[in-house]
């Protein structure tokens, strides 16, 4: 253990001598992750089951006493472990771990159906989108035409959006928020796979309506936009989980950072590329932005800098702006990446042996709830994160 710490307390120092993530360095992070996770597998043994309820199939987060919080199928942050187990898997080439995947993976195929939720993408493509990249099962193909054929039902021709929230009748007719653009891979990848452009369509469609009535002039997103289904109307806007509907939610602005990279990747079209690189902009550049890279979970939150850190944000960021690095050759966006990560290991890793198995700390869900704990989400970023630098690294495509 202490040479283990001390040989990571090396690397990292080195690291901040280079341009980029040296490979060592994601070498060390990966086998800490190993270590963390074989812990939260042994803690996913012990969870005990609700009777009469549906069965808690992935860990989300730890409650306000410490212990493990796990969730069933239906919550939308089922399909992160699962994406975890699999990004070991393409990093080690493990058997061990391509079978803890398929086990986590296979307790998600009922969500295929489940069309009262916009979270198709993230519960079914981190799962088994990255299951079916990296083996090409027909059965994995097969969910994921399926899921996207669930979340087209919620799209709304007339407003030109994937509804996202059935909840809250009282307070919105049809909201859509930010986070939906995450949603967007799974039915450019149905398209890819069947050849129907209906998918692909309905994406972007989506984006292009987001980017319109999402963002304000300085590139900032509200979190939620309502809509009125039969004119298309914008009926208000808000920002539920961050500090006030005025403000940026620190989340929000990196889904919708990686979104538009994603559609930009799946569309080539230079609109998704010029609205992701203002929102970096935005984000790298805010003046409420902290010098490691790790924002507050709202740019706008009035006790700053003595307010929770959004680690979640700053793994998804860093994830997307190594994908964005590729498309805009001599940006600064992959040293902004390498910078957060560096600032992630160093300072908001759980220690080895801790934390039930969690890899980062420091995240915050909403305004409201989940502050500066543990979440699924940030460590499922933060090794995809790392997956990217080592492509990077090593000059080879990202997909």
């Amino acid at each position: 253990m202490k040479n283990t710490l001390l040989t990571s307390a090396y690397v990292l120092s080195a690291l901040l001598l280079v341009a980029f993530v040296p490979d060592r360095l994601v070498k060390t992070l990966f086998a800490q992750a190993e270590q963390q996770t074989r812990l939260m597998l042994g803690e996913m043994g012990g969870v005990s089951q609700p009777t009469g309820k549906p069965a808690l199939v992935s860990p989300r987060t730890l409650t306000a006493e410490g212990a493990l919080q796990a969730v069933p199928a239906r919550d939308w942050t089922s399909g992160f472990f699962p994406g975890e187990l699999w990004y070991l898997y393409e990093y080690t080439g493990k058997q061990e771990w391509a079978n803890q995947a398929r086990q986590f993976t296979t307790r998600l195929e009922s969500e295929k159906t489940n069309a009262g939720t916009h979270d198709m993408g993230f519960k079914l493509y981190c799962s088994y989108g990255n299951g079916y990249r990296l083996t090409r099962d027909p059965a994995y193909r097969n969910i994921i035409v399926e899921a996207a054929r669930t979340l087209s039902t919620r799209f709304k021709p007339k407003a030109g959006i994937i509804r996202s929230w059935d909840h809250h009748k009282e307070v919105w007719d049809c909201p859509v928020i930010i986070d939906n653009m995450m949603n967007l891979e799974l039915l450019f990848a149905a398209t890819r796979l069947t050849g129907d452009s209906t998918f692909y369509k309905i994406a972007v469609s989506h984006a292009k309506t987001t980017m319109k009535n999402h963002y304000r002039p300085d590139f900032s997103s509200y979190h939620v936009v309502d809509y009125d289904t039969l004119t298309g109307k914008v009926l208000k806007k808000n920002t539920h989980q961050g500090f006030s509907d005025e403000s940026a939610w620190a989340r929000g602005q990196a889904w919708g950072l990686y979104g538009y990279t994603v559609c930009y990747r799946e569309t080539k079209d230079p609109q998704f590329l010029k609205q992701a690189e203002a929102i970096a902009r935005f984000m790298l550049n805010h003046p409420h932005m902290p010098a490691d890279l790790v924002p507050y979970y709202d740019f706008d939150a009035p006790g700053i800098p003595n307010e929770p850190r959004d680690v979640s944000a700053a793994a998804i960021m860093a994830s997307a702006l190594f994908e964005l690095s590729s498309y805009v050759p001599g940006a600064p966006y992959r040293t902004k990446a390498d910078q957060v990560i560096a600032s992630l290991a160093k300072s908001y890793a759980s220690p080895l042996g801790k934390n039930h198995g969690f890899l980062l700390l420091h995240s915050t869900g909403a305004k409201t709830f989940e502050r500066d704990v543990p979440l699924v989400y940030a460590d499922y970023y933060y090794l995809e994160a790392l997956l990217r630098a080592k492509k990077l690294g090593e000059k080879r495509p990202l997909f």
